[in-house]
């Protein structure tokens, strides 16, 4: 069960340093294939909600990967700070940025069906399509309406 925390962070070398005010503690990875290209491998992130600041703003760069979102980045050290979804400018972060978070949880997976067979997690979690992902966002974001 997930809850929320408020956590504070920095990029690898400090130009950027950030306050999330209610960060969900449900981690999950990305397996799509522009995830994998920008971070290497799947995309470990949490949900930060859309409370989030940063001190050093001059040293992000903003890359507009798609019609929905957009990715931060430190353009110091490169350090992936976020994906951003447009539309509500929510923030999906990597924990490895933050100070150590209490209980948090790797409970799902998105866009399973593009995860290359060279790597698997043993933990048991969520398992979604991109197609089933977008369409719980869509569920969503018309339950807030």
């Amino acid at each position: 069960m997930s809850e929320k925390q408020r956590i504070n962070g920095h990029c690898l070398c400090g130009a950027i340093t950030i306050r999330v005010a209610s960060a969900n503690t449900s981690l999950g990875a990305c397996h799509c294939a522009m995830c994998r290209r920008w971070v290497g491998g799947p995309y470990l992130a949490m949900d930060c909600g859309t409370e989030v600041s940063f001190d050093g703003e001059q040293s992000i760069g903003v890359y507009n990967s798609s019609d929905w979102a957009e990715r931060g980045f430190c353009k110091q050290c490169g350090s992936n700070l976020f994906y951003r979804l447009k539309e509500n400018q929510q923030y999906m972060m990597p924990p490895g940025l933050f100070e150590p978070i209490e209980n948090i949880e790797f409970d799902h997976q998105v866009f399973i069906e593009e995860k290359p067979g060279y790597y698997e997690f043993a933990n048991k979690t969520h398992n979604m399509t991109g197609e089933e992902c977008f369409a719980a966002f869509a569920q969503d974001k018309n339950s807030d309406e």
